[in-house]
Order: C-alpha cells, then sequence, then structure tokens
C-alpha cells in the first residue's frame, strides 16, 4: 500500500519552519544507512517497557507478513532485512503472553543501533515527531436544520475521490521518470490541474454527489487534511472512520510558514496549538489562510478498527510509527530512546518497543520517525508539540545476516555511505 493514510504535522504545518525543513531535506541527501550491532542490556529502558500492547500490534503485521512467499526478499528495496521466510519464523513464535514478550525478542531479535553516518556519532540522533486521530463532529442533517428536509446540508463537506480524478504513471511513458505521477482532470481532451483547495471551497464540485457527510467546524476539517484520517461523531452518538483515498495532486503549502511571512507569528512561537488558536480567533481570515494551501484531500470511508497505516493495517497508539519507507521496512519493530514532547510532563523520555507501520511525506532520513499516539485532545497536545530528539535501534531476525556495506564498523571507509536510496 504505497498511497499514505495519515499525513504528517512536521514541515507540513510550517511547525519546524522552512528553514529547517530545507535543513533535514539536504541532510537526507547526504545520509547513509548504517546498522551497529547491539545487545538488549544495552537498550535504555528495555526491561521497564511494559508490552502488553506491543504485541497484537506486532500481530496484525505479521498477519500481513505470513501471506507472502517464503523465498521472496522481505521488501525487496531493503536487502538488508533479509526473507520473508526469516520474518515468517519469528511472527509463528509470536507469544500471547505479554509476560513472555521481552524473552521472545531476546531470543529471536538481534537490535541493531541505526546510523546515518558511522565517521559521525551525532548521526545517530534523529528527529522524531507526533501525530494523531482527530475526533470531529457531524453536522446535523437538512430535516433536524428546517425541519422540511429540502435546505442543502450545512457544515464543511468531507469528499470522496473525484470521479473526473485522474493520475498518470509518468514511468508507463518514460522510464527515466518511473516513480513520478501527475494529478489533474481532464478538459477538452487536455489534462489540466484539477481543483485547488481555493477552487474546492468556492463550490467547484458542488452539486456532485461527491460528499460522504458534513462536518460543524471547518477548522476541524482542515486539520483532519493535515492528518488523513480521524473519527467523526454522529449525531446518534455513533463513530464513523473516515480515511486517505486521494489528493488533487497540488503541492501542500505550510501555513505556518505564512503565518510567520505574513508577520502573525514568530518562528519559535509556531506550533499545531497556535496556528489552531489563530485560526479560530481570525474567522474572517482563516478560510483564506488555509487556500494559500492548494493541496486538497479526499476521504473514504472506513469499518473495523482504525485508522490505517500505509502497512495496510490499524495502527495502535504508542506502538505504531511512521518511518522513512525507503530504509526501514514495514512490520519491523524499533526502539526508541527520545525525548518527551512535553516538558512538563513527568516522563522526559520515551523509551519504548514500536512497530513500522506508517509512512508520511515528510518523513525522510535514516534516524527519523513519527510516532502515533491515537485519539483526542491528549493525542492532539502531544502529536502538536512533539520536536523530540532521540535515537533509535532497529529489531531482525536472528537468522538474518546483516550484509557487510550495511554493517557498522569503525574503520570503514569514509566515502562508504553504506545503504541509501
Amino acid at each position: 500500500m504505497i498511497k499514505q493514510t495519515v499525513t504528517r504535522l512536521a514541515c507540513l504545518l510550517g511547525i519546524l519552519a522552512l528553514a529547517s525543513c530545507k535543513a533535514d531535506q539536504k541532510q537526507e541527501a547526504a545520509e547513509g544507512f548504517f546498522l551497529k550491532p547491539a545487545s538488549f542490556a544495552s537498550l535504555p529502558g528495555w526491561r521497564a517497557d511494559d508490552m502488553a500492547d506491543v504485541l497484537p500490534a506486532l500481530a496484525r503485521s505479521c498477519a500481513r507478513i505470513e501471506k507472502r512467499a517464503a523465498e521472496e526478499v522481505f521488501f525487496s528495496a531493503m536487502p538488508y532485512a533479509g526473507s520473508y521466510a526469516d520474518w515468517q519464523a519469528v511472527c509463528a513464535a509470536l507469544p500471547s503472553d505479554a509476560g513472555a514478550a521481552h524473552a521472545y525478542f531476546e531470543t529471536h531479535f538481534t537490535p541493531y543501533e541505526i546510523w546515518a553516518d558511522v565517521k559521525n556519532p551525532v548521526s545517530r540522533e534523529g528527529l522524531f515527531t507526533g501525530y494523531y486521530e482527530p475526533v470531529l463532529t457531524a453536522a446535523p442533517p437538512p430535516a433536524a436544520q428546517t425541519g422540511d428536509g429540502l435546505a442543502a446540508p450545512q457544515g464543511t463537506p468531507l469528499y470522496r475521490t473525484p470521479d473526473d480524478l485522474v493520475t498518470v504513471d509518468l514511468g508507463a511513458f518514460k522510464p527515466e521518470l518511473k516513480g513520478q505521477s501527475i494529478t489533474g482532470r481532464v478538459t477538452a481532451g487536455k489534462l489540466v490541474p484539477y481543483y485547488t483547495r481555493a477552487e474546492i471551497e468556492q463550490g467547484a464540485l458542488g452539486g456532485k454527489a461527491y460528499e460522504i457527510l458534513h462536518v460543524t467546524d471547518p477548522v476541524d476539517a482542515f486539520f483532519l487534511h493535515i492528518q488523513g484520517s480521524g473519527q467523526v461523531v454522529m449525531p446518534d452518538g455513533s463513530i464513523r472512520r473516515v480515511g486517505y483515498a486521494g489528493q488533487n495532486g497540488h503541492k501542500y503549502v505550510a501555513i505556518g510558514k505564512e503565518l510567520i511571512d505574513a508577520g502573525y507569528m514568530k518562528k519559535e512561537d509556531v506550533s499545531m496549538q497556535s496556528i489552531r488558536a489563530w485560526l479560530e480567533q481570525n474567522p474572517d481570515k482563516a478560510q483564506d489562510l488555509m487556500n494559500k494551501n492548494p493541496s486538497y484531500v479526499f476521504f473514504r470511508p472506513l469499518d473495523g478498527d482504525g485508522p490505517l497505516g500505509a502497512e495496510g493495517v490499524a495502527l495502535t497508539p504508542g506502538r505504531s510509527l511512521a518511518v522513512d519507507r525507503k530504509k526501514i521496512p514495514y512490520g519491523a519493530p524499533v526502539f526508541l530512546d527520545i525525548s518527551a514532547p512535553d516538558p512538563a510532563a513527568d516522563a522526559t523520555r520515551i523509551k519504548r518497543l514500536m512497530v513500522a507501520q506508517d509512512t508520511g511525506g515528510a518523513i525522510r532520513g535514516t534516524v527519523r520517525g513519527d510516532y502515533f499516539w491515537g485519539a483526542g485532545a491528549a493525542a492532539a497536545h502531544n502529536a502538536g508539540l512533539m520536536k523530540s530528539r532521540g535515537h533509535a535501534w532497529l529489531l531482525l531476525p536472528r537468522s538474518v545476516t546483516v550484509p557487510p556495506d550495511v554493517l557498522w564498523h569503525a574503520d570503514k571507509n569514509a566515502a562508504s555511505r553504506g545503504y541509501n536510496q
């Protein structure tokens, strides 16, 4: 599953500001990928991690791993990770008893600290941001609003993917463009850019029955577009989940940067919370600001547990991690030792085992991740504040032999950049 179902806050909102995002992109371009063998005893807080909820999270990934051919390379783009046979063996041994979790991982896996440059100890430290599942309120149906059932629904619509949205695989036309695509619509026999956010908000899709439901708050809807999936509380109290189905093809523009450039905020004051507060306190300017971002997301109803990550499995709060899918394979356990997002909280560090189950447009780099906090106000608070620094260890099955060009060695040639795509 390549389409991301949850889009990230970092850089997209401008929380790190444009300069920081560009710095991260430049750093990524120069990074390698190295794995330094470690021991479980050396992982900070390993034994203190209560793993009652990590086993079910890993089981969801295993359900997909077990369906693949054993002889296939596990994530073909990452030859260091072994074969599906290696992973199917550890999945078959997965215990149901949380009390056996530590022994299970210590028996079947080897931890490797992730480095971007064997010559630079600083390269073992990276950035970890957070994301969450928004909870929105559905607008009441027209009959409840007017009594006649004839009025148009009020509130902000969430649209399904329009029938005229066309995505073109450019690699099908030119091999050198493999992996690139463009999105638009056909008019007068020509492919043109799809409607922008401003055009859609002004009614470009009205009257075409693309709405899946309406929500009461346009700011909530905007943040749902940022996150990519969420819960909607219906008028009868029931919950409906919606998830990412597509996007209009326009580049994301960070409204945090727009607020800075317009002089409404200082760079150091920009966060998800401060952006939301500004939008709510300036309703006359809010829509124009949100329209500075031409990107627009389309949704689909989700059944069952959720939200779904890019791996195609339901995410687990506090255990699912979004990663750079060119570096870390989905389904792999990753242990984190990172700073906590809220300095006022009791815990100053997050030390816990995660499972790589998602990705995101801003999640690029060797030591890089996005921590899924779950749903609700507390999750939104932590995700909005999170700009944590720290270290990560990738757990690989003991049967996997890490190739020499990826294995960390202090005397590795300085010109060697290891695995990097």
